[in-house]
């Protein structure tokens, strides 16, 4: 009977262990990764805008802007495992990246896609498909002939909205678009909001302050949030007043949070105006935005990673993790 016992015991402890490691093994379940922070500036540490998304064991992309699939490379992601694209909007740096995220999946050594990409955007987004068919028609016509490629792997599954409401159900992640107000002449625009396992992300698209932004991102878990800041030197040449109008600088930025209240606050797509020793940065962002506001709030990088659960994991790539 002792004997019996303690073998009992040993089993339990044997399965408890295991259970830890395997639950420690474990990858998250809803996982946001900063792609690209950057405009249409060619910097090398910040690329363009995009954000992946990865829930429900999808991987879903957000804006396709220059160097998306590189930092997708980065995160060892396979190109062809890309399941959805989703665009806030047709500006160059949030689609300059999407002939990459189309045809390299295409590729054998990248997964060799055999089904249409999906992609979800404005009205206008079946457009912009089509447009790049016709530009790379001659690509396609050669690989088909030369390397055997399935022609369907460069097809497009097109979803068009016009007004907001859910635009993605699948595998129990719910995405949901919402017209956001990226300047008079700058429409349509989009953000978006995915809810997965009682758990919530919006990221605000390009925009001035706006409350259909606050309306959908209120009591989130995470809020990407653009911003603007410009040399006071310049602020008022007519140019800047313009792109400045375009956007949200960081006092608006900390009245969202404080209306928001997220779990945690990230700001992406940097607009730094200005040059020289007068240009802004990061730093001066976020202490503009800490004078208005004292929650949870990071500037984001390049490969930052959010790990979404009863609290938000942040995991920065500046501090080598």
């Amino acid at each position: 009977m002792e004997y019996k016992s303690t073998t009992l015991v040993a089993t339990l402890l044997a399965s408890l262990i295991g259970a830890s490691a395997a639950a420690q093994d474990a990858k998250p379940d809803f996982v946001v990764t900063l792609l690209g922070t950057g405009v249409p500036d060619p910097r090398i540490d910040r690329f363009g805008s995009s954000t992946l998304v990865q829930a429900g064991g999808l991987n879903l992309v957000f804006d396709a802007g220059r160097g998306a699939m590189q930092r997708i490379d980065q995160l060892g992601i396979v190109p062809a495992e890309i399941d959805h694209i989703f665009l806030t909007h047709f500006h160059s740096d949030h689609t300059i990246g999407l002939p990459d995220l189309w045809l390299t999946p295409w590729l054998p050594p990248q997964g060799r896609r055999v089904e249409p990409r999906t992609i979800t955007g404005p009205v206008g987004t079946r457009q912009l498909t089509d447009g790049l068919t016709l530009a790379y028609a001659e690509d396609h016509r050669i690989r088909i002939a030369d390397a055997g490629l399935d022609p369907k792997g460069v097809e497009w599954d097109v979803t068009e909205f016009d007004q907001d409401g859910s635009v993605f159900e699948e595998n129990g992640v719910a995405v949901t678009a919402f017209a956001n107000f990226h300047g008079e002449h700058l429409n349509p625009s989009y953000g978006y909001r995915i809810d997965y396992d009682g758990r919530s992300v919006v990221i605000s698209g390009d925009t001035k302050p706006n409350e259909n932004v606050v309306k959908h991102a209120t009591g989130v878990d995470l809020l990407i949030h653009e911003v603007a800041m410009a040399d006071p030197k310049i602020a008022e040449r007519p140019p800047i007043k313009v792109i400045m109008g375009h956007h949200t600088n960081p006092t608006e930025a900390a009245e969202i949070f404080t209306r928001t209240q997220p779990k945690m606050a990230a700001f992406t797509h940097f607009v730094f105006l200005g040059q020289g020793p007068g240009r802004p940065d990061a730093e001066d962002v976020m202490a503009e935005a800490k004078a208005g506001y004292d929650g949870p709030m990071i500037d984001g990088v390049d490969l930052m990673q959010f790990v979404i659960g009863d609290a938000v994991e942040v995991i920065d790539p500046r501090e080598g993790n």
